[in-house]
């Protein structure tokens, strides 16, 4: 094998311990060309095709590994070609994919994979020294939630690029005296009123705001203005775009095969199989990827109750119990329980968010004393108690005080980031001023 694809990374990847496969698989620049990887065990062939060969499936065949890794050498291909994978399935349907490992990708509605690379020359070092300490328990924690493409406009109706918005970002969070920006969803997604939680792309952030490197300025620049960046992260569904993850090699790959786990109700999206070993690698390889090559400071993590219940949302008959008979889903918990120990292990001064919305025990306490190794857990119960209390006309709120007290009788068992949620004004909810009387 390649240097860029050894027999050690392919074991660490089959073993489900890897976090790094991104350097591996994919699209990678080489000097003599482009080295394409990607993951299709159950196809029948695979070929390389994209812009540099005329889209031509004969031009840069694919070679299995005995792995279900292929990959090719193209000497034609270069940065900002666009590529897909051409699979052709064992029962000879022929699929074109995205790379599943891009890191770049076309502007929606396209949906071609982009040759790119990672270089950037980051300027926040006295920032990562000392960012441990602003998400410390003890840490005065003031988070700002932002949808990008909603937040400001310019004169001609186009939303700001991640460039543009750098500083007059920062001098607002400055102002308003935030420590922290949380960016709703940034990897790429196809449907953009999904506000970027319906991803395809989990190495790559949305085009339609600029390049990787421009989203690395924006969070240097707010890194170099002392604001701290976290980003919404989706392990708990994915698109079931045809040119996605959705049955990538004419199989469950990504998903489980079971639509009682592996297709969500709510959402019309696949839901990971947490118990595949190249699954885990994916994802842990995509967080620690937005830490290390992003440089954030911290991954809310969306939709984690939807991850720990296998009857989440579903009624009798349409969930499949656990080995115990039990409702907990053993292998999402021990794959949540994996990825927080590695990205804190990898990269100091970091934190993850839990949005988790039930009473599950320990969701941030530590791994080795049984937790789910969280950070922090957003309260849901607060928001929700709260927002309720001001809904009411003065006169009666004294007779509802215990909306207000009740989170003390549990607020000391997880940490809490106490939350005003985008879910809370939208889909007709009203603004937080609208919810209030008169």
């Amino acid at each position: 094998m390649s240097q860029l694809l050894g027999e050690l990374d392919v074991h660490l990847f089959s073993e489900g311990t890897s976090s790094d496969v991104w350097r591996h698989l994919g699209a990678h620049i080489i000097e003599s060309g482009v080295h394409f990887a990607v993951w299709a065990p159950n196809a029948s062939s695979v070929s390389v095709v994209g812009d540099f060969n005329g889209w031509d499936p004969s031009a840069d065949p694919m070679y299995p590994t005995g792995s279900g890794i292929w990959k090719v050498h193209s000497p034609n291909a270069a940065k900002s070609n666009t590529y897909k994978y051409r699979i052709t399935t064992r029962s000879g349907q022929v699929l074109e994919k995205a790379d599943p490992y891009a890191i770049h990708n076309e502007l929606p509605p396209k949906t071609a994979s982009v040759v790119w690379d990672l270089g950037y020359e980051w300027h926040d070092g006295e920032w990562m020294r000392e960012r441990g300490s602003r998400v410390s328990v003890d840490a005065p924690l003031s988070i700002y939630e932002l949808h990008i493409g909603s937040w400001r406009k310019h004169a001609s109706g186009d939303s700001l690029s991640y460039r543009d918005l750098a500083d007059p970002l920062a001098d607002h969070l400055e102002t308003l005296g935030y420590s922290h920006v949380e960016l709703m969803p940034v990897m790429e997604h196809p449907y953009y009123p999904s506000w970027g939680y319906q991803v395809t792309g989990y190495f790559a952030p949305t085009a339609r705001f600029g390049t990787p490197q421009d989203l690395m300025f924006l969070i240097d620049r707010l890194h170099q203005r002392g604001i701290g960046v976290i980003l919404d992260w989706v392990p708990s569904h994915f698109a079931t775009d045809e040119h996605g993850l959705a049955r990538f090699d004419g199989t469950a790959l990504y998903e489980h095969a079971d639509p009682r786990r592996g297709f969500h109700p709510d959402w019309g999206s696949f839901i990971f199989n947490y118990g595949r070993n190249e699954v885990k690698s994916f994802l842990t390889s995509s967080a620690s990827f937005w830490l290390d090559i992003y440089h954030a400071d911290g991954l809310r993590v969306d939709g984690v109750a939807s991850m720990l219940y296998l009857d989440y949302s579903r009624g009798e008959g349409e969930w499949v119990p656990n080995v115990h008979g039990g409702n907990e889903n053993l292998e999402a918990v021990a794959l949540l329980q994996r990825l927080n120990a590695t990205v804190y292990a990898g990269h100091p001064g970091i934190t993850t968010i839990a949005e988790e919305s039930t009473a599950w025990a320990g969701v941030s306490r530590p791994v080795d004393a049984g937790g789910l190794g969280f950070g922090y857990k957003w309260d849901m119960g607060w928001m929700h108690d709260t927002l309720s209390y001001f809904a009411k006309e003065p006169i009666h709120r004294s007779h509802h005080q215990n909306e207000l007290t009740f989170r003390m009788l549990y607020a000391y068992d997880e940490n809490f980031v106490l939350t005003l949620s985008h879910d809370e004004v939208v889909h007709g909810k009203g603004s937080l001023l609208a919810k209030m009387p008169g």
